[in-house]
């Protein structure tokens, strides 16, 4: 008997089970409308079921029937939001012969019944990079799922890691894990950029509806709008974009009064080489909003790799500094402090050349400006709009002037 056994585990080991659940999971994706078994999906992958049960929550983290949940409760909150069908039509189409056992397991499973569902059918939603969840936070909705990363997004994941169930890797696109844990969180709605692959557009939006907004030629306010559109919240945006507004023409005239037409340039530091460097959020910031005045007047938007006797000869009156934050990066700053023709910078000698994070001042969205709007008046001003704000990344949303 214990030499059947092992021949067995020998033979399944042989199969390469763990490639053949990748099908079995795109079968399910496809019929999860039909009445599905652990016997018929073990079958399929040519083990015993108990095997296949072990493998499955060991390789995706869930069993293959709630799995099989996900799928059709994610495919019935499109139905209803959807399309006019009748709650037994949608039941049949989501695999549950039974409406009402359908609907039982529905508020079990969503925590509301499916008529509640359609009244308020974006209730959760996940946030497919950071900058979607600074435009979410905006209008006042902490995501359901986003990225968050104690390197690259402090401010997020030290204040909403608690609050946020899933975490999802930093970077716009995901792996095949990343996307099965959306399947498992269960949105009721999903907002990314559209700078993906069709691939994974489609298998985004074959989770729930998404909207993927326009990241290039459009304002953070034109992409507020948009999202606010898309989950109902059209007066959050209207009041946010609008408290923004007088918050900037405040700022604009204290950093008046405190610079005046002194030039200001951003610096980033990239291994051994220094750039001028001015990405979207910046440029709306310090050149529109505050109407600082540029030193380097390049393109509006640039990354330009300059030497420090060019960086001599542009001399900026306030500098701000971006270091890329890994070691050669790190290890040219620390050597180039200790330069005479950097200590002889107009910025530097007279203390105004001022280290700034990547978050938020690499993120383009409405929570992110408006974070830069509070540090530029506290680095330069000592004006702080919020008593309790941070003092690296200054307030955390719009507030009254």
């Amino acid at each position: 008997m214990m030499d059947s056994d092992n021949s067995l585990l020998e033979e399944e080991r042989v199969r390469s089970p763990r490639v053949d659940l990748l099908n079995i999971r795109s079968f399910m994706e496809e019929h999860y409308h039909e009445p599905l078994s652990v016997d018929q999906l073990a079958k399929l992958a040519n083990i015993s079921p108990k095997y296949f049960v072990d493998l499955f929550k060991k390789t995706y983290g869930q069993s293959a029937i709630d799995y099989l949940t996900n799928l059709r409760i994610n495919r019935a909150k499109r139905y209803l939001t959807e399309s006019d069908l009748r709650l037994r039509e949608i039941a049949l189409k989501v695999g549950y012969s039974d409406e009402f056992y359908f609907s039982r397991k529905f508020k079990k499973e969503v925590g509301v019944s499916p008529s509640a569902f359609i009244k308020n059918p974006r209730r959760r939603i996940a946030a497919y990079s950071p900058a979607i969840m600074g435009q979410l936070l905006a209008l006042n909705l902490i995501p359901a799922a986003a990225p968050l990363d104690s390197k690259w997004t402090p401010y997020y994941y030290n204040v909403y890691q608690n609050e946020i169930k899933l975490h999802m890797s930093y970077g716009e696109e995901k792996s095949g894990t990343e996307l099965n844990k959306l399947i498992t969180a269960r949105p009721d709605a999903i907002v990314a950029g559209d700078a993906l692959l069709e691939e994974e557009k489609q298998k985004l939006a074959g989770i729930a509806p998404t909207l993927f907004v326009p990241a290039k030629q459009t304002s953070w306010q034109e992409q507020l709008h948009q999202i606010a559109l898309f989950i109902g919240r059209d007066r959050q945006a209207e009041a946010w974009i609008e408290d923004y507004n007088r918050k900037a023409a405040f700022a604009k005239q204290k950093m008046k009064e405190a610079v005046g037409k002194e030039a200001f340039a951003v610096i980033r530091i990239n291994g051994n080489g220094l750039h001028m460097y001015c990405n979207r959020a910046i440029h709306d910031v310090l050149y529109e909003d505050l109407r600082l005045n540029p030193a380097y007047k390049g393109e509006k938007l640039y990354n330009k790799e300059i030497s420090l006797k060019q960086l001599e000869e542009i001399n900026p009156d306030h500098l701000l500094l971006l270091v890329c934050p890994e070691r050669a990066s790190r290890t040219y700053w620390l050597t180039l402090q200790h330069q005479a023709e950097w200590r002889k910078l107009k910025a530097v000698e007279k203390g105004s050349s001022y280290l700034i994070p990547s978050d938020p001042w690499c993120e383009y969205s409405a929570f992110a400006v408006n974070r830069m709007l509070d540090e530029m008046l506290l680095l330069f001003t000592g004006y702080c709009p919020n008593p309790y704000a941070d003092k690296v990344h200054g307030s955390t949303r719009a507030h009254e002037i």
